[in-house]
């Protein structure tokens, strides 16, 4: 998991999270929003969860909706392992960097957004 910043065509900001299954290297959720807190990660897994299965472990960075007491708890109650990134070493989560850097390239780069839905 990890997030991507952008902005709609009048500058206001939106962060998208993006999820890679590092198996088949397939995106399994993008979810848009201008504010994506802990609760809202926990509530994108849980509909994972329920489309596929539970993860064994999420691959994720030092980023604050990741160490919120929310992931935490769902991946306790879950018993999945939160398995964090070295400060500063995009490279430990290479699959999702890859994912983005496209996403970025081949969608957001390519499109002007004119509001959140448009961008959803």
């Amino acid at each position: 998991m990890d997030f991507v910043t952008d902005s709609l065509f009048n500058r206001h900001r939106f962060r998208s999270l993006t999820i890679v299954d590092n198996f088949s290297r397939e995106c399994v959720a993008i979810e848009v929003g201008q504010h994506i807190k802990g609760e809202d990660v926990v509530r994108v897994m849980e509909q994972i969860r329920a489309m596929r299965g539970t993860p064994n472990y999420i691959k994720v960075d030092n980023g604050p909706e990741f160490i919120s007491k929310e992931l935490d708890k769902w991946a306790y109650e879950n018993k999945v392992t939160l398995d964090f990134s070295r400060p500063g070493k995009p490279k430990d989560n290479a699959f999702i960097e890859s994912f983005n850097g496209s996403f970025r390239d081949e969608c957001l780069n390519t499109n002007w957004f004119l509001s959140l839905e448009d961008a959803r």
